[in-house]
């Protein structure tokens, strides 16, 4: 019987890493398919290591996705730069207060945010349609460094949500559109999934084998996801951004509530 069952496990968890680069690769938010799946079907094994093993498979599927982007859109490095080294020391420094402070105090937090990002882009119907870049003033500047910034942190720290945070940043204060924001967001989150990575390998542990075999499923999710969204365009990335966000909250609440 366990002959049987740990082949059919391992393929609903490679099924399961294939959906999350696919939801990764357009919006983010995949990690509310590969993480439950781990923990599903490894209930015994300890969460740091699940955790670290989600991260080292996510990090292929979202460069991956990140190199397809850059070959349809122009990947805005002048302004990302300075993001990357920042989001990856905050995205380790969260890691770091998670070994300290139970991130499940902050959950009912994570619905709120969800529920206040998912009206903004609700009530602006045309958001996210036209790529029209914002020339910032130096305010502006601030404070969009400093909410990619805490987002960064909030990877490290907790963590749902945060390739859909990153987009709304990007849709809403530099005035980018739906795939334009999946392309930038996807930069930075191969630099907090980095950071996190570092910290797991060094501080918990890692499931290599199982790792580089989720890796490969994220892969080939992400190469169909980022095909989906460059062929589907800026409305259809915006429903499956409505309906990631919606998922969120839903699993989010009841993960509160329970």
């Amino acid at each position: 019987m366990i002959a049987l069952i740990q082949p059919i496990d391992t393929i609903l968890v490679l099924a399961a890493a294939f959906a999350a680069g696919c939801i990764d690769a357009i919006v983010g938010g995949g990690g509310l398919i590969q993480l439950p799946a781990l923990f599903n079907v490894y209930p015994d094994t300890e969460p740091t290591t699940l955790l670290g093993t989600n991260k080292f498979a996510s990090i292929f599927g979202t460069s991956n996705a990140a190199w397809r982007y850059s070959g349809h859109v122009a990947i805005p490095w002048r302004t990302l730069f300075p993001m990357m080294p920042m989001v990856l020391i905050a995205s380790a420094s969260g890691a770091l207060l998670a070994t300290r402070v139970p991130p499940a105090n902050y959950r009912p937090m994570v619905p709120v945010m969800l529920i206040a990002v998912l009206i903004v882009v609700l009530r602006n119907r045309h958001m996210g349609l036209d790529h029209q870049p914002r020339a910032f003033s130096a305010v502006h500047y601030r404070i969009a460094m400093t909410l990619i910034t805490a987002i960064g942190f909030y990877d490290g720290f907790f963590g749902p949500g945060t390739g859909s945070f990153f987009m709304f940043v990007f849709l809403r204060l530099y005035g980018y559109d739906f795939i334009n924001a999946a392309a930038s967001a996807r930069v930075l989150n191969v630099m907090t999934n980095l950071a996190a990575i570092i910290w797991f390998a060094v501080f918990a542990h890692i499931l290599w084998l199982l790792g580089i075999a989720l890796a490969i499923s994220n892969i080939a999710g992400s190469v169909v996801g980022a095909r989906l969204a460059l062929q589907g365009g800026n409305a259809f990335v915006r429903k499956v951004f409505v309906t990631i966000v919606v998922m969120l909250i839903i699993r989010t609440l009841w993960i509160v509530l329970r």
